[in-house]
Parts: structure tokens; C-alpha cells; sequence
């Protein structure tokens, strides 16, 4: 199933946060779009790309290219869920 609004994107985003890095998801709760991503949190290094973006791709039905990855995208969980809302559309 794709998710149809932003609510249930951000709520995906939130969940494989949570399974993915092993985060708590009492914190991931409280990730709003400013919270940072790539280069703030530890958990998510380098390595940790591949298998967040893997997960998240699998979740939503839909694709990520390679030449979309950039630290933009990673820059913050808004940016994050910003992205993924035009892709599931």
C-alpha cells in the first residue's frame, strides 16, 4: 500500500528511524522537520544510509536513485519526509 498523505509518509519515515538505527521510539516521536539527520545523529553514519534507504524504499513502493542521495535529502527529518512526499505522489 503507497501511502497517500503526508502524515502517513512522516509516520513511515518515523518507524524505520526507530527499526532501522535502533532508536527509541519515544525519540524518534519527538523528531520535528529541523531535528538533524545525517551529521547529527551517530547512529546514522555512512553505513547506515544504504540500510535506512533500502527500508524506507521497501515501505513506501517506491524507488530512490542513487543521484537523488545527497546530504540535503539526509540533512534533517523534514527534508527527509519533504522528499519521500513527492516521490510517493
Amino acid at each position: 500500500m503507497v501511502p497517500e498523505t503526508h502524515h502517513e509518509v512522516e509516520k513511515t519515515v518515523r518507524a524505520v528511524l526507530a527499526d532501522v538505527l535502533g532508536l527509541a521510539p519515544e525519540r524518534v516521536a519527538g523528531f520535528h522537520a529541523e531535528t538533524g539527520l545525517f551529521g547529527s545523529l551517530p547512529e546514522l553514519d555512512s553505513m547506515a544510509v544504504a540500510g535506512l534507504l533500502t527500508e524506507i524504499e521497501d515501505r513506501l513502493g517506491i524507488v530512490i536513485e542513487d543521484d537523488e542521495v545527497d546530504g540535503d535529502m539526509l540533512s534533517s527529518f523534514g527534508a527527509l519526509v519533504t522528499f519521500l512526499d513527492r516521490k510517493v505522489q
